[in-house]
Order: C-alpha cells, then sequence, then structure tokens
C-alpha cells in the first residue's frame, strides 16, 4: 500500500492559475430534480455544490475560473454574478451576514463561462478550455467530486506538478470491485511519499482486468500537452472523448504523477452520498454542527429503539406459531 502525502513544506512559488470546472451534464441521476435545476446548483446545506468547488480552488491560489456549461446550466451564471435588486434588499434591512452570503460567489475568482455544445464526454469538455487556457498548466475539478474544506489535496496536486512538470491526478484506494466505476490507474513508486508515477490509464475496467485498486478522482492539474492529445483521442467509452485516454497517451512518456489521497471525498452526482455530504458538512458547521447533532443522535436512537421493537415483534410472532 502507498502511504499518503502528508508533507507539512511551505508551498512555492506555482505557475498554475487557472482552473477548468466542467458543469455541462444533464444529471440524469436526479431526476426529477434537475430537469429545470442544474444538478451543479443542488444545494449542499445553503450553498449549492459547484460554489464548494470553486472556494477549493480559490484557497488553493487559484483566481481565474472557467466554467464549461451548457444548455439549461444559466442559473450557475447568475449564481457567480451579482443579484444587484438582492443586494440592495438586504442592505437596507442592515442584514450584513445574509449581504456577505450573497456576495461571495462573485468575489471567489474571475469567473468566465463557455458552453459545451455537445455532451461528447469530459475530454472534449476539457478541450472546450482549450483557447481560454492557452499554453499555460492548469487545473481541472469536477463538480459532482467535492473535497472537503479541511483538506488540501488541490494544493498538495499543485505543489508535486512544480516539483515533476507534466500532469497530476488524483488517485484514491477503493474496493476492487467498485473500480469499475472510475478509471483506474497502473502506477510505480516515486520515492516521495504518497506520489507515484503513473504508468498507465484504463476508463472503467472490470475488477479482473484492473491494473491496480487506485481510482482517479475529480481533480486533476494537466499540462497543456494535453490539447493535443485530445486532439488525438478518439471516442471511447459511450462514444465520449475521454480524458483517461488522453492521460494514458501522455503517460507512456512518464509525464504524469499521482497524489494519493485517503481525506474526506463526497460524490455529490450519488444521491446516498449526496445525502451523507449534507449531513456531514451539516455537523463540521459551528453555527449548526451542535443543534443538528443533537437531534441526529436522538433521530438515529430512535430509529434503533424502533428496529428493536420491530424485531422482538417478529421473534413473538414466530413463538406464537411454534406454540400452536
Amino acid at each position: 500500500m502507498i502511504v499518503p502525502h502528508t508533507t507539512n513544506a511551505p508551498a512555492p512559488t506555482r505557475t498554475v492559475r487557472k482552473a477548468v470546472v466542467p458543469a455541462a451534464g444533464l444529471g440524469t441521476r436526479f431526476l426529477p430534480a434537475t430537469k429545470a435545476t442544474p444538478k451543479e446548483m443542488l444545494p449542499v446545506v445553503d450553498k449549492p455544490a459547484i460554489q464548494y468547488v470553486v472556494e477549493e480552488a480559490a484557497a488553493a491560489g487559484l483566481d481565474d475560473v472557467l466554467m464549461v456549461t451548457g444548455r439549461h446550466k444559466r442559473a450557475i451564471e447568475d449564481h457567480f454574478d451579482h443579484a444587484f435588486e438582492l443586494e440592495q434588499a438586504l442592505a437596507a434591512k442592515g442584514d450584513a451576514v445574509r449581504l456577505d452570503a450573497v456576495r461571495d460567489p462573485a468575489r471567489l475568482a474571475n469567473i468566465h463561462h463557455i458552453r459545451q455544445g455537445e455532451p461528447l464526454g469530459l475530454g472534449h469538455a476539457v478541450l472546450c478550455a482549450r483557447r481560454h487556457v492557452g499554453d499555460q498548466p492548469f487545473a481541472v475539478l469536477l463538480g459532482d467530486d467535492l473535497i472537503d474544506p479541511r483538506e488540501t489535496l488541490l494544493s498538495t496536486m499543485l505543489d508535486v506538478r512544480e516539483r515533476y512538470a507534466g500532469s497530476v491526478v488524483a488517485l484514491m484506494e477503493v474496493p476492487r470491485e467498485q473500480i469499475r466505476l472510475y478509471g483506474c490507474a497502473a502506477v510505480e513508486p516515486t520515492g516521495e511519499e504518497g506520489v507515484v508515477r503513473v504508468t498507465g490509464l484504463v476508463e472503467k475496467p472490470s475488477p479482473e482486468a484492473a491494473p491496480s485498486v487506485y481510482a482517479v478522482i475529480g481533480r486533476y492539474v494537466l499540462d497543456p500537452a494535453v490539447f493535443d492529445a485530445l486532439d488525438r483521442t478518439a471516442p471511447g467509452r459511450g462514444g465520449e472523448i475521454q480524458l483517461t485516454d488522453a492521460l494514458q497517451t501522455l503517460a507512456t512518456d512518464g509525464t504524469v504523477h499521482g497524489v494519493v489521497f485517503e481525506g474526506l471525498r463526497y460524490d455529490t452526482g450519488d444521491k446516498a452520498d449526496y445525502l451523507r455530504t449534507v449531513v456531514r458538512l451539516a455537523c463540521a458547521r459551528p453555527d449548526l454542527g451542535p443543534e443538528f447533532t443533537t437531534w441526529l443522535k436522538g433521530f438515529v436512537a430512535e430509529l434503533e429503539g424502533r428496529e428493536g421493537r420491530e424485531g422482538a415483534g417478529r421473534e413473538r410472532g414466530r413463538g406464537r406459531g411454534l406454540a400452536a
């Protein structure tokens, strides 16, 4: 097992300043809620999921964010814009707390928007950012994957990019039976704790064919060479242009590294994990956590008591059947 990266060394001056956030998906797993509301705008406590992603980029020093959206995603653009009428109404009431909350999204970074046009996969969405990014390295953050705000995964990946150049992917060890849900990396040690060299990548392999149990999760720091690789990448699984396939091309040259992550990650594209995300982040909030945690403990105790009573009832029923 590869030990996760735990360095506390101060971060050097970084060359990466731009982030790309693909947000053009249809959100079919959350229908009907996402029929008219972008999945990225579903609330996690009191902020849309995509705001956590932009806050993560800003906290890592990325002050230029391009969102790759699609049709019916206007709500995302509006959220990261100023809402003058609402701001004026809150200012008139003297409600400084809510006024700051409304203004914060527009102040996180310089935010730009472009439409993907056709849903041709993550690789195509990244390719849409080529003109904006130019010949600079850049980060890609997927809106479905939330990294707990207390973690520093993206900053660590940016540091690794500075030391090794090339591209960097985030890796997480998963049970082998779940690797079919992810891109999977073949890796070898670098001699640095928690950092590996990626020698190959395959998109959603069967558990039997997977080269490891290291899954690629939704954080990347990419060299601009990825654009030429994407240009040469034919549609793969699902008829889409897969970013994993382009990174496989780069990995053959030894220019892709991975950071092994064992922190808190939430998949808000999955209904059950979305609910767990809301509960975890609510419990961590100083303004909500104490009261909500007390209620949650009582609710769990009530569920356990109910299950105990129902189990006892079934046992009594079986006993009466035997007596008869």
